[in-house]
């Protein structure tokens, strides 16, 4: 493992933060939370810029239409460009940290030429049709069809917890191929344009008051078998290589941002008198060190994908396990300290412990990711 920066490394960090220090002052205000429209707008004008700069798929490969980038540089990309309060990813996160990498990885060369370049352009959003009401956790369990007829798929079914989906033009679709075969096989990966007939669209609206879910239903949809990425029935492969995107270093700039709420919360409490509180300091204080371990772990997942080529490995359930429970303690400590100023919902505080709640289902649940560490790291039996 390794933890230092290179020189090379160090002057990428110095021209990015110059970069940074130009272009985020001349950013317009963000859009309501509520605009999503606006929202996708705001978020396709920062990746326009990102791109222009040179810094638009930064980490994938040359021949993707990304700059190369190992994966600590990457990891300097997103550790400068969360301290700088840039924009996130935002309504293209599906496309630029999970759809994009595994058609990069997985794609023909003419899928490549077609989805990777509007997504780095900031011309195309993406969602992910993984999830289904009655499949919960088990993904596997899947039962949205899809039926060959000639050149195209009929698809029928539904999906749920589909992030941008009213926003967005393509989505990365499981399918069952073969409802005959062992439920992880017979599934496959299809890019479904959200535009086609057949494709219905409700939002869902959260604890927290937003609507960056939705519901997808799907009556009868063709999609060409051209969009399909890898073989038929060979769909549950190609989604671990997608998942491993979504857990490797996804949550990168998050970790980086809890790091600055918990020095704020420090600042607050200082200012409030509950920092005489002893039981209070040495909560903060562990939750320091929980965030830099995890940062920590987060450079040795990176080392570990920069040795293996650039794909993450499983190593990133053991970092989305530990991170979840952390955030949710982060926001129960802010809680702790801005007392019943934390109750309000006009309140950023408020909102962010609301959203924290739902991490340790997001991108796979507590008890899957232990699943996963205990028996693909650990090689325990699997459970009855």
């Amino acid at each position: 493992m390794e933890l230092t920066y290179t020189e090379e490394e160090e002057d990428f960090r110095a021209r990015l933060r110059a970069w940074l220090a130009k272009e985020l002052p001349a950013l317009s205000a963000k859009p309501s939370p509520d605009d999503w429209p606006a929202r996708r707008a705001y978020d396709l004008g920062w990746q326009r810029r990102l791109y222009e700069a040179g810094y638009a798929g930064l980490h994938w490969p040359v021949d993707a239409g990304g700059q190369g980038a190992t994966p600590t540089q990457h990891l300097i990309f997103l550790e400068e460009t969360e301290r700088a309060g840039a924009p996130y990813v935002g309504a293209n996160f599906v496309g630029l940290l999970h759809a994009g990498p595994t058609i990069a990885a997985e794609g023909t060369a003419q899928q490549r030429a077609r989805w990777l370049p509007p997504v780095l352009r900031g011309e195309e959003v993406w969602c992910q049709g993984f999830s289904e009401p009655g499949a919960g956790s088990d993904l596997a369990s899947l039962r949205t069809r899809a039926v060959r007829d000639g050149d195209d798929y009929v698809v029928t079914g539904s999906k749920i917890w589909t992030s941008h989906a009213e926003v967005a033009d393509w989505c990365e679709l499981l399918v069952r191929t073969d409802p005959g075969a062992p439920k992880h096989r017979g599934i496959s990966w299809l890019a479904m344009p959200m535009d086609a007939p057949g494709v219905t669209v409700r939002p869902l609206r959260t604890l927290a008051g937003s609507t960056e879910f939705a519901e997808v239903f799907l009556d009868e949809v063709r999609v060409p078998v051209a969009n399909r990425v890898g073989a038929q029935d060979d769909g549950w492969r190609v989604t671990m290589v997608t998942l491993s995107f979504e857990r490797g270093t996804a949550f990168v700039g998050e970790v980086v941002a809890c790091r600055r709420t918990l020095g704020e919360l420090a600042r607050a409490a200082k200012v409030n008198g509950r920092w005489d509180d002893p039981v209070l300091r040495r909560r903060l204080g562990r939750l320091y060190g929980e965030f830099g371990a995890l940062w920590r772990l987060t450079q040795w997942n990176v080392s570990e994908a920069q040795a293996a080529g650039g794909v993450p490995g499983i190593g990133g359930s053991v970092f989305k396990l530990a991170y979840s429970h952390a955030r949710q303690e982060l926001y129960e400590a802010a809680a702790q300290v801005l007392g019943a100023a934390s109750l309000s919902l006009e309140e950023e505080w408020t909102l962010d412990r609301l959203s924290s709640l739902s991490y340790t289902i997001a991108a796979g649940t507590s008890q899957i990711q232990r699943n996963i560490v205990a028996e693909r790291i650990l090689g325990l039996p699997k459970g009855r």
